[in-house]
């Protein structure tokens, strides 16, 4: 047997191979000694006195495949890093924990963003002291070899250990400094709407009014920023998300052909995505275009969200009595290449469609321009469609999706992750709201019990589960979304346990995350693991701040349910951040949302009565972001004291807002007029 085939045997299988996440599954059989970040691979590390390698990433990440492909694959390369260091690859989305801290961290040291995959070299204690993201094999685009890197990185560990940890130091001090500072909990506070005008004009700013948007390429959703602007009735502030939507909804981040929006597009026009498609962009957007409809009317909205529902529910749920969670991701790549999948050549277009739909599809997508992918087409929307062309485009697209699914599909990440699920949960109820849509309601409500009946365990929820398999302490993130997802499926039907589970969880909330002498949320638990920082953010990144979310849901709950603990702390968050809200409000759209609703606290409607009527007045009311309406109908029991309202023979409706409530109310036009006036 040759010394390589030896090699190959010898890291046939490494510590990755018990895992659940389908990212580090795929590193498993790499000849890197790969290990999970956990307290063995720690020790070893410290016990050797050797620096560690850390690698995140996450499964639909394009350049993580190809760092894998290059150097994680390749023999010669695992021989370097296994003589060097304790190597740790993290799945980013089952450990976003070590993902905030080393992202930070690298910024620190780099001084410029981060990314994935994130490649950092830590000293045993887990302190980064050199990193990058994406490294190639060989010399180019002026960055190292990736074994050469690795060399110089270990020699100085070897030969400037002094410096590194005098360098160790300061990053810890660093990283200590990113918290907010504590004194300002102290601090008494008159809220104000300043931080509002001001974060509307710093969206103004930086909007782009001919595609939308915010900024140049590439161009992220920004769904909390889009979320804000469309709440307000200032023609402005609502011009610009609805711009974004219809530019986005028409471009080819979105999927022409079957619906769902991919994480970013690569250029200003959103019409090349990186094609990734993300469960955590696309419950926020299912919600945001379907209250675009609701300002609007506009058919493209209510046709973005069917379609977006529709995707979801068909290639994003798990299927059967024991499924029900939502999917985290689909590849960008396939058989290797990014957006093959996706994209067409004009013959094959045309060879699949009827001569009527041809004439209709090729201006209409854009097949008679250039090709604008790598010399193919991706669809987008480059000619307003003619109305009576319509049907023709609905037969296209069909018969397109079903010619694309003969292809070889992306590769789907089918790990449950609650913060996720609970994000989808959100959005598919409030669009079954607006739209009345009662698979859309069963799809959020099946997905929420999945949740409920696996992911939480006496009293302990936990992040991820994959083929029944559940692990990891919940984070804050995991919390907040799923209790701010249980307000919205309470509006869409009322379920007792469902107020149950959203107590549970803000009680948890309280007594294992909350820090009770500053203000705020931790992202990690009292009890978890000690890392080299514990971070409580504020801003809103790919997905909202925990605490912004957390603040808002426990406000709402608090003016609900009457509860002075859940409004105290949502109070103390909001007070907490109020000096980095006031200095620079970009980026702090969810805590936002909790100023707003602290200053003009939202209407709170209980409806009482017969069944059907209760119902009738609820779709009567529709969905707005503003109030909160609960159907409560005569054959509900057991209520908490604050929604026990008496039955009746006929609809009541309570309105209350903060700690006015007005006399129960048995007119439908008159609820009508009370919310309008508000």
């Amino acid at each position: 047997m040759s010394s390589s085939s030896s090699s190959i045997d010898q890291f046939r299988s490494n510590r990755l191979a018990t895992a659940t996440s389908p990212y580090l599954l795929q590193h498993a059989h790499n000849p890197v000694a790969w290990q999970p970040w956990d307290e063995q691979a720690l020790a070893q590390a410290r016990e050797e006195n050797r620096p560690i390698l850390l690698s995140i990433g996450y499964s639909a990440c394009h350049w993580c495949h190809v760092m894998a492909h290059e150097s994680f694959e390749d023999e010669a390369v695992a021989e370097v890093m296994n003589r060097l260091f304790v190597n740790i690859k993290v799945d980013r989305e089952e450990r976003p924990d070590l993902d905030q801290i080393y992202q930070t961290a690298h910024q620190m040291l780099a001084q410029r963003s981060g990314g994935w995959p994130l490649t950092m070299f830590l000293t045993p204690d887990g302190t980064p002291f050199f990193g990058g993201t994406y490294f190639p094999k060989t010399p180019r685009h002026g960055l190292p070899a990736f074994t050469d890197l690795c060399e110089q990185v270990a020699d100085a560990f070897q030969q400037r250990r002094s410096s590194i940890d005098e360098q160790n130091i300061a990053l810890r001090n660093a990283l200590a400094e990113t918290l907010p500072d504590a004194s300002a909990s102290m601090t008494a506070v008159v809220f104000d709407a300043r931080p509002l005008l001001a974060a509307a004009e710093s969206l103004a700013q930086s909007f782009d009014h001919t595609y939308g948007g915010f900024g140049r390429a590439p161009k992220f959703p920004h769904p909390t920023d889009l979320a804000f602007l469309l709440r307000h009735a200032e023609p402005q502030m609502r011009s610009m998300a609805l711009v974004t939507l219809r530019h986005m909804a028409e471009g080819g981040i979105y999927d022409q052909a079957g619906g769902g929006f991919c994480r970013y597009s690569v250029d200003e026009r959103w019409e090349i995505p990186h094609f990734e498609k993300m469960l955590y962009d696309n419950g926020p957007l299912l919600g945001l275009n379907a209250d675009a409809w609701t300002t609007t009317r506009d058919p493209l909205f209510a046709r973005v969200t069917e379609e977006t529902a529709a995707w979801i529910m068909r290639e994003m749920q798990a299927p059967g009595a024991t499924g029900g969670g939502y999917y985290s991701s689909l590849d960008a790549d396939s058989e290797g290449e990014e957006g093959k999948y996706y994209v067409w050549t004009r013959e094959q277009v045309q060879t699949l469609l009827t001569s009527e739909q041809w004439r209709a599809a090729a201006p209409h997508w854009g097949l008679n321009d250039a090709p604008n992918f790598e010399g193919h087409w991706h669809l987008k929307v480059a000619k307003a469609l003619d109305e009576a062309d319509r049907p023709l485009i609905t037969a296209a697209k069909q018969t397109l999706y079903v010619a694309r699914e003969q292809r070889i599909r992306p590769g789907c990440d089918d790990k449950i992750l609650t913060s996720w699920n609970a994000l989808m949960i959100e959005g598919m109820a409030h669009a079954a709201r607006v739209f009345q849509r009662p698979d859309w309601l069963a799809s959020a409500q099946t997905a929420l019990d999945f949740l409920r009946n696996n992911h939480w365990q006496d009293g302990q929820l936990y992040a991820t589960s994959r083929n029944g398999q559940v692990h990891l302490p919940a984070y804050l993130d995991d919390h907040a979304f799923l209790l701010a997802a249980l307000l919205e499926l309470m509006q869409a039907e009322f379920r007792p346990a469902d107020l149950v589970f959203a107590r549970e969880l803000a009680d948890v909330l309280l007594a294992d995350f909350e820090d009770r002498s500053a203000g705020g949320f931790f992202f990690t638990a009292h009890s978890h693991e000690k890392l080299i920082l514990r971070p409580k953010q504020g801003h809103d990144n790919a997905t909202p701040s925990g605490n912004g979310i957390v603040a808002f849901a426990l406000q709402r709950l608090g003016h609900l349910l009457g509860e002075p603990r859940y409004l105290d702390a949502a109070e103390r968050t909001l007070r907490l951040y109020w000096p980095q809200i006031t200095n620079s409000t970009m980026g702090f759209s969810s805590l936002l949302a909790t100023l707003e609703e602290t200053l003009i606290p939202p209407d709170m409607v209980i409806l009482r009565g017969p069944a059907e009527e209760c119902a009738a007045w609820q779709q009567a009311l529709g969905a707005s972001t503003r109030h909160m309406v609960l159907n409560l109908p005569n054959s509900v029991s057991g209520l908490p004291e604050a929604l026990a309202k008496p039955t009746s023979d006929h609809v009541n409706a309570w309105i209350c807002s903060g700690v006015h409530c007005l006399a129960p109310i048995d007119r439908l036009e008159t609820v009508k007029q009370q919310l309008a006036a508000q």
